[in-house]
């Protein structure tokens, strides 16, 4: 699992050796990543696991393996999380340096040494065997496949803005980010040319769209982090029954019109988060600091514990993670990126006080999806190209991701903004001043 931080010691020690692979995943190797996991398995679980071990696969390539019989690799998988960069392919003086030289046997037979571009057909489709346990025909098609997220970006980063007044219109799909948000974010921009953004993973040549290179930002959690801080409050038992009360809407849609209600003597319900603040790396910083040893932080807590209470701190959260999307903008802005306009999928892109916090965080449009579920959109491409309905992924994405809704920031908020913003960058300095006294 992505989330199992297990291995940050193997991270760390693998960043250590300061390898040149590294400067394709922002100079730090995180704990969610797979070599680090690799060697946790190898010193941890040797015997019964290790030793054993015919293949090691990402997800997406087991369930295309198990789907097709096939062990050709997804160029997501490998480039993203495994340090394989076409087209020179895998580097045995890295996997020598960290201690799992046994996986450059057999020209690397055990993490892959067939590739392909995603959305290439496998094999000769679906297994007879796979077939029936699916309720599909044998031999249907089915494309190489992409990491969940990656797959989220295709189904939406595409879409034809004609229109709609965006400043990516007539612009490359370059200017345009992709951000899918559920239990974690991330945030995958793509360039010409391969950009090295400090802290932030990538350039990866063909990793979501082919033939261009994708930085990958990100979160470790941010749906995960808010169910964290509202369900853990000493108001959520109220909070349950109110939202019960309301004709049965759920408990983010009954805070969102809860801090309406407050907001009724200011001019928004931004606003409201004045003088509460978070710093929101409560499993780590996994962009752009790449530091999984950051810890949360909440700043302006009294003794009141009212369901007032519980939604402004909820919306402090809600702001913290905006603000750690301007941050990751910020760093990819620096290193060359010109992002206009971000397309928001995930779960969170349902909660619409999410969505427009971050419109007025980061100062940009917001797009979301027609389809709410632009991950099986993205997947459902990949399909498109392995079946030849389509003959290349920007085809099929183009015609099959389409613009539902457009969210505008609020620019009178953006001093609001600015001030929150250099509170959220003083927390994390507080932060490491805090830990660099601590362990003198």
């Amino acid at each position: 699992m992505w989330m199992d931080h297990r291995a940050a010691e193997q991270a760390a020690r693998i960043t250590s050796t300061g390898h040149s692979v590294l400067s394709r995943v922002g100079g730090v190797m995180s704990p969610e990543m797979q070599p680090p996991k690799l060697l946790w398995l190898k010193e941890n679980l040797k015997e019964s696991c290790w030793n054993k071990a015919s293949h090691f696969f990402d997800l997406p390539d087991f369930l295309s393996w198990k789907a097709t019989g096939s062990l050709t690799r997804s160029l997501c998988t490998l480039v993203c999380k495994w340090t394989y960069c076409p087209p020179k392919g895998w580097d045995a003086s890295f996997w020598t340096s960290i201690g799992l030289e046994d996986l450059t046997e057999n020209n690397f037979s055990k993490i892959g040494n067939v590739t392909c571009s995603p959305g290439s057909p496998l094999g000769d489709g679906l297994t007879l065997e796979a077939a029936a346990d699916l309720g599909l025909d044998p031999g249907t098609a089915v494309g190489a496949s992409l990491i969940d997220a990656h797959a989220g970006g295709l189904g939406v980063i595409g879409a034809d803005v004609k229109g709609f007044q965006l400043p990516c219109e007539g612009q490359p799909i370059t200017t345009r980010m992709a951000m899918i948000c559920g239990t974690s974010s991330c945030h995958m921009a793509i360039s010409e040319q391969p950009l090295f953004v400090p802290g932030v993973w990538g350039p990866c040549l063909s990793a979501m769209v082919p033939d261009v290179w994708l930085n990958e930002g990100g979160q470790s959690v941010t749906g995960r982090l808010i169910d964290h801080m509202v369900k853990g409050h000493a108001a959520y038992a109220q909070l349950q029954e109110k939202a019960l009360q309301s004709a049965g809407d759920d408990f983010y849609s009954y805070l969102n019109s809860h801090l309406h209600r407050m907001s009724s003597s200011c001019s928004a319900v931004d606003l409201l988060g004045s003088s509460l603040h978070v710093w929101p790396d409560f499993h780590g910083n996994r962009s752009p600091l790449a530091d999984p040893a950051l810890k949360g932080m909440v700043v302006g807590l009294s003794l009141s514990q009212t369901l007032d209470d519980l939604a402004l701190l909820y919306l402090a959260t809600i702001q913290a993670l905006a603000l750690g999307t301007r941050h990751i903008l910020e760093a990819m802005k620096e290193a060359g990126h010109d992002i206009k306009t971000i397309f928001l999928c995930g779960g969170l892109s349902k909660n619409s006080l999410f969505v427009q916090t971050h419109a007025n965080a980061t100062g940009l449009p917001v797009v979301l999806p027609e389809q709410t579920e632009a991950v099986l959109v993205g997947a459902a491409v990949l399909g498109a190209c392995a079946s030849h309905d389509h003959g290349t992924i920007q085809e099929a994405m183009a015609k099959m991701a389409k613009v539902g809704k457009v969210v505008e920031p609020d620019h009178s908020l953006q001093r609001f903004y600015q001030r929150k913003y250099q509170v959220f960058r003083s927390l994390v300095a507080h932060q490491r001043e805090y830990q660099a006294l601590m362990n003198t």
